[in-house]
C-alpha cells in the first residue's frame, strides 16, 4: 500500500480562498483534548468493528477517534450549519449562507484551513457525473445466469456460501422502490437492512428511498432471491444503505460525502464497501480533476478508499464509463490502492466498448478486475427484471461474490480475499488497460485460499461430490485434462456398477456433471468413478 496516512492531513492548502455563500469543508488542527482514547474503541466504534481489526491484526489509531465534539460546538455557535463529520481528515461540512462568517475562521486557533467544495442549491440540470449504469444449481438464477455462471460464482452457492453473516454498505444516490417492490421482499422479511444514512443532508438522516433509483438496480445485483427471475450474487447478505451521492448536480462536495460514508461504514463493521459512483469533471469547472489526480493520492475520496482498505474493508469501486468517451480512463475513487476497481465486459466475456481504461496515472494496474456489465440483469425501479449495462453493475457483482468468499474463510485478511481473487482471474499473468488482470474465477479463489497450490488447478481430479447424503440427484465437480468425453459409474459397497453413463465436458476446464434419475438406488454407501483417458478418480457418497 502507499504511504497515504503520512499526507492525510496536508492536502488542503492553508489559507481559504473562496468568500461566498455555499457549502464548505473546514479542516481542523488536531484532536487533543479528546474524552475518547483508543485504549476504550467501543465508545465509537461497533463490536464489529473491533472484531474485524482484532481478527486482521489492524490496530486502532487516532484516525478511529471522532473529531473534537468541543471544535464542532464552537463551529455551530459562531453561525456554520455542520452536518457531516470526517473523522479520518478531522474536519466537518458545513453550511455558510452568510458568507461574512468565513471571516472569523483566520481567528480560530483549531481551524487548519477551509475549501469551498458546492454552491447552496445545486442547478437542477442535467450532472455531469459519469453515467455509470443505465438500465442448474442451488438458484434458478433466470436473466441472472450469465453473470453468475461467468465467475463460477454457482460453486459458492451451491456449497453453501451466500453472503450470511456479511454487511455490504453500498455507496449510491437512492434506492427508490427498493421498500415497495416485491422483489425485494427477501431483503426485507429477512431484515437484511441493518441501516440507512443520508450523507449529502447530513444530520444523521436516514431517509434514502425517496430520491434516486440507480441504488436499487445496484442491490438487486446482489441481494435479490427471483428463483427463474434473477437472484444475486450474495442473496442472505446483510446492507447498509449510504446516500453519498448529490442527485441535483456534480460537485467536487460528493468526495467529501463519499468519505464520511465509508467513514460510518467503517464505524459500524461493514466488511464489503461496493461503490458505483465516479468522479472526474464537475459543474463547476474549476473543481475539475486533471489526468495526473488518478493516483491515488490526490483526491479525498481515493484516499478514504485506502483507508478504509487499511481498516479491514474489502472496498470495490466502478472503473467508470469513459471507455468511448474524451476522457477515456478510470475515475475517482477507482484509483485508490488496495481496492478492486471493477471493469465490464459482455456476455461474450469481451470488454464494454464503454469499460474506462488504466493504468492509474502512478503507472498500477487499473482496472484490477472485471464481470459483466454489459446486458447485465438488474432491477428497475418499477420492479421489473431487465438488462441494464455499465460498470455500475459489474461492480456489485464481484462485491457479492466477495462477500461468499469471505464467508467461507471468515479469519482471512480483506488483503488476501483481494489477492485470492485477482490470482484466480483470466488474465492474472498478463493483465491489460481494459480489464485489469480479467475475469475472477471465485471456485478457483475458494481452492487458493483454501491452500491448494495454483498449480494444482490444472490438474485433473474430482473436486467434490454433493449432496451427501443423497437422494434423486448428485453433482460432480470435476476438473477435467484433455479428456472431452468421459465414462461416470456409481459403484456400490460390493464392487457392483448400478449406474453408467457417458458425458461431454470441457477439456482443461472446471465442470459440474449433473447425475439425474437415480432415487431408484438402494439406502447406503457408494463410490462414483469416473473414467478419463488419462485416469480414474473415485470419490465415496452416501444415498439416504
Amino acid at each position: 500500500m502507499k504511504n497515504i496516512l503520512l499526507i492525510v492531513f496536508s492536502f488542503i492548502v492553508l489559507n481559504g480562498f473562496s468568500q461566498k455563500p455555499g457549502i464548505y469543508w473546514i479542516q481542523f488542527t488536531d484532536k487533543t483534548n479528546s474524552p475518547y482514547s483508543i485504549s476504550s474503541p467501543s465508545l465509537f466504534l461497533s463490536q464489529r468493528a473491533i472484531d474485524r481489526r482484532v481478527i486482521q491484526g489492524i490496530q486502532i489509531n487516532t484516525l478511529d477517534i471522532p473529531v473534537n465534539q468541543t471544535y464542532v460546538d464552537s463551529m455551530i455557535n459562531s453561525g456554520f450549519d455542520v452536518f457531516d463529520e470526517s473523522k479520518w481528515f478531522n474536519g466537518v461540512l458545513a453550511t455558510v449562507t452568510d458568507s461574512t462568517i468565513l471571516q472569523i475562521l483566520s481567528g480560530i486557533s483549531f481551524v487548519q484551513s477551509y475549501k469551498y467544495v458546492r454552491p447552496l442549491i445545486a442547478k437542477n440540470n442535467k450532472s455531469k457525473k459519469e453515467d455509470l449504469g443505465t438500465l442448474s444449481d442451488y438458484y434458478n438464477y433466470g436473466m441472472g445466469t450469465d453473470q453468475i455462471l461467468m465467475l463460477n460464482g454457482n460453486y459458492l452457492h451451491n456449497q453453501g456460501y451466500r453472503g450470511d453473516g456479511m454487511l455490504i454498505a453500498l455507496l449510491d444516490v437512492g434506492w427508490i422502490g427498493t421498500n415497495s417492490s416485491p422483489i425485494f421482499d427477501s431483503i426485507f422479511n429477512n431484515n437484511r437492512i441493518i441501516s440507512t444514512r443520508d450523507f449529502v443532508t447530513g444530520k444523521n438522516d436516514n431517509t434514502v428511498y425517496e430520491s434516486g433509483s440507480h441504488g436499487t438496480s445496484v442491490l438487486s445485483t446482489i441481494g435479490v432471491i427471483a428463483n427463474g427471475s434473477l437472484v444475486g450474487t450474495a442473496p442472505h447478505a446483510s446492507f447498509t444503505l449510504l446516500k453519498s451521492e448529490d442527485a441535483d448536480g456534480e460537485y467536487i462536495f460528493e468526495e467529501y460525502t463519499w468519505v464520511c460514508a465509508a467513514e460510518y461504514a467503517d464505524s459500524i463493521g461493514a466488511d464489503i464497501i461496493s461503490s458505483s459512483l465516479g468522479y472526474t469533471t464537475f459543474d463547476d469547472t474549476t473543481q475539475n480533476h486533471t489526468w495526473n489526480d488518478i493516483d491515488g493520492e490526490t483526491s479525498v475520496a481515493s484516499m478514504s478508499a485506502t483507508i478504509a482498505a487499511r481498516k479491514g474493508i474489502l472496498v470495490c469501486i466502478s472503473a467508470g464509463n469513459s471507455g468511448s468517451q474524451p476522457w477515456h480512463k478510470i475515475g475517482i475513487p477507482a484509483d485508490a490502492d488496495s481496492i478492486l476497481a471493477v471493469g465490464a465486459v459482455d456476455t461474450l466475456q469481451q470488454p464494454a466498448s464503454f469499460t474506462s481504461v488504466g493504468p492509474s496515472a502512478d503507472g498500477r494496474v487499473k482496472p484490477d478486475v472485471a464481470a459483466m456489465g454489459k446486458g447485465t440483469a438488474v432491477v428497475d425501479v418499477g420492479g421489473n427484471v431487465v438488462n441494464g449495462n455499465g460498470t455500475s453493475f459489474s461492480c456489485p457483482i464481484i462485491a457479492g461474490m466477495s462477500a461468499c468468499l469471505w464467508q467461507a474463510f471468515p479469519n482471512a485478511t480483506n488483503m488476501q480475499i483481494r489477492e485470492a481473487i485477482i490470482k484466480s482471474a483470466s488474465q492474472y499473468y498478463n493483465p491489460d488497460t481494459l480489464l485489469g488482470y480479467g475475469i475472477p474465477n471465485f471456485y478457483a479463489a475458494f481452492f487458493i485460499l483454501n491452500g491448494i497450490a495454483d498449480n494444482n488447478m490444472n490438474k485433473e481430479q474430482i473436486i467434490n461430490v454433493y449432496p451427501s447424503p443423497f437422494s434423486s440427484q448428485l453433482n460432480v465437480e470435476f476438473i477435467s485434462e484433455k479428456s472431452n468425453n468421459i465414462s461416470i459409474e456409481i459403484i456400490d459397497i460390493l464392487g457392483k456398477t448400478v449406474y453408467k453413463t457417458n458425458k461431454n465436458i470441457i477439456p482443461n476446464d472446471y465442470n459440474i456433471i449433473k447425475i439425474n434419475n437415480i432415487n431408484d438406488l438402494n439406502s447406503g454407501i457408494y463410490f462414483v468413478k469416473i473414467q478419463t483417458q488419462s485416469g480414474s478418480y473415485k470419490k465415496l457418497v452416501v444415498k439416504s
